[in-house]
């Protein structure tokens, strides 16, 4: 049941700080919370499935986000003075109520404590507002008690708990709380929201819930009222394959479609990113790996890979696939001196790359997004960009006749394999997921 609390507790946290002092922290205590599956049971069974089997409820027991905090973010917190609200911090969005009860580090999910309920029901409605002018970093105003906040109220009240209208429930600036985040040295390492205020969507008034909260009749509540335009608790994303297929669309075509042996054609390949709101990839840009494979096949099967046409802008070497060194600073947390790094990209040479590296205090390619002191190149997409890409293929002189196909294939991956690999990451998060291809073709002739 819900706490009766005599006062609201009231969590205002200092945006210029990425840890709390003793005398800051709130009288917060996970028994002020309810459970998910009491959400479930009591009214909310839907919307309890819903939430169970999307990102929200895996915020803190999701495989590489267990790796990430504990064998990375709490081991560096403990080694850099800088880093040293790391390992508090990430749980301020990860798992809010570990880090308002100050359960610091919580213990790991197979321990199953209350911190693996993660971004549970009453989190989200114990939200008030949040301080400042932007949302980020965890800002939120958080009010745990008999008040659940929503962005209705309806004909019929429950027996469990008070609601309050909340207005930026229904704005993209709730979502920004945790969906935009500075580095401890102030470098925007998520800019979710961001993206999406600056892009066209926000001026249209689409927001946030429209795409990953979509409307479908339904009701609140068992005991609730039939309403049309129910938000659903689905809160899909980049981990989602429906929502990443077919986010860019492709259209590939050559400069001659007759050509011989030995000579040069040039196919155009065009990106259009017709279907995020925010930048794509987004999120843990560090960890992302979007890219497009081309590929030719000639008329006895033989495949050729096709090197994307360099363009020339200030840090396209980021850009383009190669067998490159990185992430030297996880080394640190590993406890392994002068580490060399891992293969930066884990994919063919040669393709194009649609990323944003980061960089740490030594100015090396980091995925420690705590440990970024720096950004490279954007070459991600933005909302409704269209990219043109070239690649130059000098046909074999061996090549047979007949026809001659060509895919460029955009692929996504959630992490690159070699970090995948060498740190054991369980859950196939570098598995090669298929945004989108086309195909064209074009004549050998003898």
């Amino acid at each position: 049941m819900k706490k009766y609390l005599p006062l609201a507790v009231l969590l205002i946290l200092v945006l210029t700080s990425f840890k709390l002092s003793e005398e800051s922290k709130p009288d917060i205590k996970y028994s002020d919370f309810d459970t998910p599956l009491y959400c479930g049971a009591s009214c909310h069974n839907d919307f309890y499935k819903l939430w169970d089997k999307s990102m929200m409820s895996k915020a803190f027991t999701h495989d590489w986000d267990e790796v990430e905090y504990f064998d990375l973010a709490v081991k560096h917190s403990k080694l850099d003075a800088k880093l040293a609200g790391v390992e508090a911090d990430c749980n301020g969005c990860h798992t809010p109520m570990a880090y308002l009860s100050g359960d610091i580090p919580p213990k790991r999910p197979s321990e199953k404590t209350r911190a693996n309920e993660a971004v549970s029901c009453d989190v989200c409605h114990s939200i008030a507002g949040f301080t400042g002018d932007t949302p980020f970093n965890f800002n939120y105003i958080m009010k745990p008690g008999r008040t659940e906040y929503n962005s209705r109220k309806g004909e019929v009240g429950s027996p469990n708990h008070d609601i309050a209208i909340n207005p930026i429930m229904k704005t993209g600036d709730f979502c920004g709380i945790c969906h935009n985040e500075k580095s401890p040295y102030g470098v925007w390492v998520k800019s979710t929201h961001l993206e999406w205020k600056e892009g066209p969507y926000a001026k249209e008034n689409v927001q946030c819930q429209d795409c990953h909260m979509p409307k479908a009749p339904g009701k609140k509540a068992i005991m609730g009222s039939e309403y049309p335009d129910i938000r659903q608790h689905i809160f899909n994303g980049g981990h989602d394959v429906g929502k990443v297929s077919g986010t860019v669309e492709l259209t590939i075509y050559p400069n001659f479609y007759e050509v011989e042996p030995g000579e040069n054609v040039i196919f155009t390949i065009n990106l259009f990113n017709q279907k995020t709101g925010h930048k794509f990839p987004t999120g843990s840009v560090e960890d992302r790996l979007l890219w497009m494979n081309v590929e030719a096949e000639d008329s006895k099967g033989t495949k050729y890979h096709i090197n994307i046409d360099k363009k020339g802008f200030d840090g396209e070497e980021y850009t383009i696939s190669s067998k490159a060194l990185a992430y030297q600073d996880m080394g640190v947390p590993l406890g392994i001196a002068n580490f060399a790094g891992l293969e930066r990209d884990g994919i063919p040479e040669g393709n194009r790359i649609f990323r944003m590296p980061y960089f740490d205090p030594q100015g090396r390619m980091t995925l420690q997004q705590w440990n970024t002191a720096s950004l490279g190149v954007d070459y991600r997409f933005a909302p409704r960009e269209l990219k043109v890409e070239t690649c130059t293929f000098r046909l074999p002189v061996n090549l047979p006749s007949g026809k001659l196909k060509i895919t460029a294939t955009l692929n996504y991956q959630l992490l690159m394999s070699p970090v995948a690999k060498y740190l054991n990451v369980k859950e196939h998060e570098d598995a090669i997921k298929e945004v989108n291809r086309a195909t064209t073709e074009i004549t050998i002739l003898n």
